[in-house]
């Protein structure tokens, strides 16, 4: 492996955990939308998810075909199947005819550590990147004196 896919790596990492930043955000924007409970044609969100997978690149050597990481991709984006939160509220104007309103499975602690999380993650591709950099330097640096 050489030095270059060590930016690829942490390349695909960044951009998995910006697309899940994104989602969390999308989560967030969507916590209080209210639905009428099992109503088709307006559907209650749900919380979406990333699942990650490992991307392999693979090399033919003398021994046959042999894998290498390559960094991450975002498999699907699946939606969590928790039920959604019933709230009795008769006066809002979406409730059904027991008065009970639908919203999103979406709890804000869970979404604020998975937003951290991700940040942390983020934070570390970003300090392997730079650190791939700053050895690339170095070797140039090397070769030239």
């Amino acid at each position: 492996m050489g030095l270059f896919n060590t930016f690829g790596i942490s390349a695909s990492g960044m951009t998995s955990e910006r697309l899940r930043l994104d989602l969390i955000a999308n989560n967030i924007a969507n916590m209080n939308t209210a639905s009428r409970p099992n109503d088709p044609d307006n559907p209650v969100y749900r919380r979406r998810v990333p699942l990650f997978a490992e991307q392999l690149r693979q090399t033919l050597s003398p021994g046959g075909v042999e894998s290498a990481g390559a960094g991450v991709k975002v498999k699907s984006i699946v939606e969590d199947p928790a039920p959604p939160r019933i709230a009795y509220e008769p006066t809002n104007p979406l409730a059904d005819e027991k008065g009970n309103v639908a919203y999103p499975n979406i709890n804000i602690v869970n979404e604020m550590v998975d937003m951290i999380t991700a940040s942390r993650s983020y934070g570390a591709n970003v300090t392997a990147l730079e650190a791939a950099k700053t050895m690339a330097l170095k070797a140039l640096e090397i070769s030239k004196g």
